[in-house]
């Protein structure tokens, strides 16, 4: 690993579709699979990053907007920002929700999540988006406050069912 002057942020299509599922799938294992049951957790996996699945489908999808970090052609985080998706209450007309955000985790802290923000919010504001949402895992306190520096602040609950497990997530929103 290097610094980030070596990682180029590309759009999706400029990474194989397996590479980026595979690089999503593994980030949230890497984050999340301690958590859950281990059954659970590869089932969801598996529908989730299948070749079919839901993020395939977003990246086919023009209202969803991508950025890919990548070093040596291989990605290493991404962020994904959709049309409103979480249960906000009194949103306004034409919010985003910066729906994923993610960097494995040899990269925390080289500025790989920074770039991604920054893109977020200034593609945000680009399109007009009054507001910009997403979701966090209430116990994931590191997300929490690299969140806060960047202005949002929670304003809701929602849920996140992965099996059995029903966990708490927040809903936080900057405004734009």
């Amino acid at each position: 690993m290097s610094s980030t002057s070596e990682v180029l942020f590309v759009p999706p299509y400029a990474v194989p579709r397996e590479r980026l599922l595979n690089v999503a799938r593994r980030i949230f294992s890497e984050t999340f699979s301690h958590l859950y049951d281990e059954e659970s957790f590869r089932i969801f996996c598996d529908q989730t990053w299948a070749a079919d699945g839901p993020m395939a489908k977003d990246l086919g999808d023009p209202a969803v907007s991508w950025r890919v970090a990548t070093e040596d052609g291989q990605p290493i985080g991404y962020a994904k920002m959709t049309p409103l998706r979480a249960p906000a209450r009194n949103a306004r007309d034409d919010a985003l929700e910066l729906q994923q955000i993610y960097v494995l985790s040899g990269w925390h802290g080289k500025g790989v999540a920074e770039e991604l923000m920054q893109w977020a919010v200034s593609s945000a504001r680009e399109r007009g988006a009054p507001e910009l949402y997403l979701t966090v895992f209430d116990h994931n306190e590191r997300a929490k406050r690299f969140y806060a520096r960047h202005g949002f602040e929670e304003v809701g609950r929602c849920t996140f069912k992965l099996g059995d497990r029903v966990d708490d997530d927040r809903i936080w929103r900057k405004v734009l």
